[in-house]
């Protein structure tokens, strides 16, 4: 956990993701990343300067078997407030609308019951779990599926919702969250979507699987592009 905290620190000393008086709603899936996020920032929270709240939020899908108990525990032992907020978002999406590509409006009807519950909590922070590879796929799928050279912020205001968006993990590695979260035995509960591991960002992250055969560094050196921002050599006009 030193190496996470670590992590985290670098970031939000780099970004300014937390400042005094913060309450921060932990956006938790059951995944594996926003439970070690929880924890580490439950964590980070005592070594802190700043002083912050966390609580903890889960939007579901209304898809079964999602069962939350041991989550709800390990929240009532890490005395951090929880809470459930249930849709019907599954049968929207497969059994109504039966999209094919459900995951973008998916994403987007799950922050918007994220964001509406984190304030009327009192939250003035959502956090989401968002790590290193995130950036990496993020990047290859916005210029593969979108011919634009993006990728997310380690912070971003949302003037409509009076929300900020911070992502505390971006500088750790997925691979070492797989190795902590089965060490330490977090309660990860499995994704019920229908189509999870069949989604454009698995087809990318086994992309990037292959091309590490060759490169190995090849996550490494994408992160740290993404870093340069000083460096980027792109079709700009005004610099002609």
């Amino acid at each position: 956990m030193k190496l996470v905290l670590g992590c985290i620190r670098k970031a939000c000393q780099d970004y300014n993701l937390i400042e005094d008086g913060d309450k921060i709603a932990v956006g938790v899936s059951g995944g594996k990343d926003s439970l070690l996020l929880l924890n580490a920032l439950k964590l980070y929270k005592q070594f802190s300067r700043q002083k912050f709240e966390i609580c903890a939020i889960t939007v579901t899908m209304g898809l079964e078997p999602f069962d939350l108990t041991n989550i709800s525990k390990m929240c009532d032992e890490l005395e951090i407030e929880y809470k459930i907020v249930p849709s019907n978002l599954g049968e929207v999406l497969f059994d109504i609308r039966k999209e094919k590509s459900p995951c973008s409006l998916c994403a987007k009807m799950r922050r918007g019951l994220l964001y509406e519950a984190a304030k009327n909590m009192g939250c003035n922070k959502v956090a989401y779990a968002h790590h290193s590879d995130d950036m990496v796929e993020t990047l290859l799928l916005s210029l593969f599926y979108e011919g634009r050279i993006n990728t997310f912020s380690p912070k971003t205001y949302l003037s409509r919702t009076d929300l900020t968006l911070i992502r505390p993990l971006i500088y750790l590695s997925e691979s070492h969250i797989i190795k902590l979260v089965n060490k330490l035995q977090f309660p990860v509960v499995k994704n019920p979507c229908p189509i999870d591991g069949h989604t454009k960002r698995q087809y990318i992250k086994d992309l990037l699987k292959d091309i590490e055969k060759d490169i190995p560094d090849t996550r490494k050196l994408m992160l740290s592009a993404l870093r340069n921002t000083d460096a980027y050599n792109l079709l700009d006009k005004g610099k002609v």
